[in-house]
């Protein structure tokens, strides 16, 4: 399974503003700290803003902070609000499905249950989770794996 890069930058972006909370933050600031565009992720903040997680503060001395606490923000349900599908494969998608195999195949209902328990890995993980571990052994890699094993999730 791979995550859009709109995903990876809309979890890149909430680690940057919990990690700097004491400041309003810029996109730039995330941009250049990633070597992000900015145009991308302009996009990303603005999806963060709709989904509740994001504040804007406009005018000269503005910029970005979290609108919500780490702890109450869940990995999973970040995920699911940033990818626009989970189509492991093209049997995945009725609207363009062509595969003969279609039906009864069991390799797209175990498709399904590895997408439904990744899912479920990342549904016991929060930002507070993520920032708590960051200086974890190994970080930024780490990061992750450390959060759910904390969590008594495993891979």
């Amino acid at each position: 399974m791979r995550l859009t890069s709109f995903t990876d930058y809309t979890l890149r972006s909430l680690i940057f503003l919990g990690m700097h909370r004491d400041a309003l933050v810029t996109i730039q600031d995330i941009a250049d700290t990633h070597n992000i565009s900015k145009n991308h992720l302009t996009k990303v903040i603005h999806q963060l803003g709709v989904n509740g997680l994001v504040d804007t503060v406009r005018g000269r001395n503005g910029g970005l902070r979290l609108k919500r606490e780490p702890a109450d923000i869940n990995i999973g349900a970040v995920v699911r609000g940033s990818e626009t599908d989970f189509f492991m494969a093209e049997c995945f998608d009725q609207a363009n499905n062509t595969c003969a195999l279609d039906g009864d195949c069991y390799l797209k209902f175990k498709l399904k249950e590895a997408t439904e328990a990744f899912l479920k890995v990342l549904d016991g993980v929060t930002l507070e989770q993520l920032l708590s571990t960051r200086r974890a052994p190994g970080a930024p890699q780490a990061v992750l794996l450390h959060a759910m094993r904390q969590n008594g999730n495993s891979l």
